[in-house]
């Protein structure tokens, strides 16, 4: 009996070791490159030796975890480095996926953090010549500087007419996350030509390779385009209204008539002061004692408001009232009716593009080589766990293994040090910025998304003025669709706000426009006082 037991029990292990190495086996076998950085890099990677590329990479830890990375170790440097690939990868056949981890832990103030994804290079090529014109196949992950906030996915493509490579970039790609986390970026390239774009395991992004809405500019080119040669005919007629040839002013109308009249039946308020000023000479002000009569003139004491007539109705000379001219028309002009000539707005006319071509599918360069070359202004940016894979759940498999536990060991303590330093505010703005980043990438506002970025950069560095920033990002998108809804004639209001917002973030102190129209009156006031001075030594 016992023999039987343990006949089964070791007929049960080698099932489940079977079963354990074939699942090992089909893993490896979708793993096309994966590098961890548990090792130091020296010898794997190679630093390019071109001059521009000062910046130090070195192996270190994550901070907070005994996981190792490769780290770029100063700021304002720019940095190349790269890896050769034993076997290139092909993307034509099947699924490919790109994925890697970044990890901004002095956060993200300026520079790139993508990889790129080299095709063979030219004969005579090596990793030590790396460098910005080192030809890549697709170049995918974050970038953040001023307006620039995006996770790139950029493939350089063969036209197969003309030969030459096009960049194509992928139209309103995700933000990149504002924090110091542990981050993973995935891109997902299908068989039916789909890409989809992934930031902690989350799409954020689908596209097609083959539709010109998702891709600047389209792989494939347009069928027909204007013809250059075509020009406009001299009396093509475009206005859609023009002045009624026939119509004429009439005999009545006064052109020269003022807008305003006086109004002859007003009557002056009784207790009105005739003979009282507006303004009299302040009786507590006295002449200064450094006052010199030969070099300042002689002194006159500044003015106030007359205490007399703040009980009256008014005081002076009183004058009746303006009001509307009822036979005021203002300047006679024609009224528009349809232009009998009128063609509509000229357009060349289409003709065959020369450059069209048809695909079935994107004609990918293998990747050879990944590499990074990028400009930062921080230090404390990490690489990690760099996945090249055909099949999803490996990649998947990946980010539950490697970045999700350190993921929310970072989290948790996030959370601790916000609660710490501000009772759960920082962790209630970081939701606030989160959504008005999304916000700034909504496309009808891309032409106001360089001051809306602007805004939320300083109003991090101030957490104190995230309110006022919320209400003005509310006032720009609300502004912008008035002026989407109604022609455009709204739209100073929020760039009012803005920069009343953009004043804040620049002070906090002052940050009202209360207080700086409080500051001007004030100053305005001691010029008034200082005015019979002036005036006095002018006229010496």
């Amino acid at each position: 009996m016992e023999e039987s037991k343990r006949k089964i029990c070791a007929q049960y292990a080698l099932l489940l070791f079977a079963c354990y190495f074939f699942s090992q086996l089909y893993a490896s076998s979708d793993v096309k490159f994966y590098e961890s950085f548990d090792e130091a890099f020296d010898g794997r990677w190679i630093v390019s030796e071109k001059e521009e590329y000062s910046g130090v990479w070195k192996h270190a830890k994550s901070e907070g975890h005994d996981d190792y990375g490769l780290l770029v170790s100063e700021k304002a440097r720019k940095y190349a480095i790269v890896k050769e690939l034993d076997n290139a990868v092909d993307l034509k056949d099947g699924t490919v996926v790109l994925q890697y981890e970044v990890r901004l832990q002095d956060g993200h103030e300026c520079g790139g953090a993508y990889l790129k994804y080299l095709r063979p290079q030219e004969a005579g090529w090596t990793a030590k010549g790396f460098d910005n014109e080192s030809p890549y196949t697709i170049m995918f992950g974050p970038d953040k500087c001023g307006s620039t906030n995006k996770v790139h996915f950029i493939l350089k493509h063969k036209n197969p007419k003309s030969g030459e490579y096009v960049e194509h970039h992928l139209k309103f790609p995700p933000s990149v996350p504002a924090d110091k986390l542990t981050h993973v970026y995935t891109a997902v390239l299908k068989p039916n030509n789909d890409v989809l774009i992934l930031v902690d395991g989350e799409e954020k992004k689908k596209a097609n390779f083959l539709s010109s809405d998702d891709f600047e500019p389209p792989l494939i080119p347009a069928e027909t385009i204007p013809d250059p040669e075509d020009k406009k005919p001299e009396d093509w007629d475009e206005r859609a209204k023009i002045p009624d040839p026939d119509a004429k002013k009439p005999d009545d109308w006064d052109e020269d008539a003022p807008m305003e009249i006086e109004d002859e039946v007003a009557e002056k308020p009784e207790g009105w002061l005739d003979d009282e000023p507006e303004e009299v000479d302040d009786p507590e002000a006295t002449k200064p004692e450094d006052w010199d009569d030969e070099e300042d003139g002689e002194w006159e004491a500044p003015k106030i408001d007359n205490p007399k007539c703040e009980a009256a109705p008014g005081c002076g000379e009183w004058k009746r009232p303006m009001k509307r001219n009822p036979a005021y028309k203002g300047k006679w002009h024609a009224p528009l009716i349809d232009n009998p000539n009128y063609k509509g707005i000229w357009k060349p006319r289409d003709i065959p593009n020369p450059d069209h071509f048809d695909l079935d599918k994107p004609n990918f360069e293998p990747i050879a080589a990944i590499g990074i070359e990028i400009w930062t202004m921080q230090d404390g940016m990490l690489f990690d766990n760099i996945l090249i894979a055909s099949d999803e759940k490996v990649a998947e498999s990946y980010r539950k293994t490697a970045w999700k536990p350190k993921f929310d060991v970072e989290k948790e303590k996030q959370k601790a040090v916000e609660e710490v330093e501000s009772g759960g505010l920082k962790g209630y703005q970081k939701v606030v910025f989160d959504l008005l980043y999304k916000v700034a990438d909504i496309p009808f506002l891309s032409k106001h998304k360089v001051k809306v970025m602007e805004l939320l950069e300083k109003a991090e560095k101030q957490p104190n003025l995230t309110v006022g920033v919320l209400v003005s990002v509310v006032v720009v998108v609300f502004s912008v669709l008035l002026k989407l809804i109604f022609g455009g004639k709204k739209l100073q209001p929020a760039r009012a706000s803005a920069e009343t917002v953009t004043e804040k973030t620049d002070g906090a102190e002052t940050s009202t426009s209360n207080s700086q129209a409080t500051e001007e009156k004030e100053e305005q006031s001691e010029d008034a006082a200082a005015a019979p001075r002036r005036r006095t030594r002018r006229d010496n």
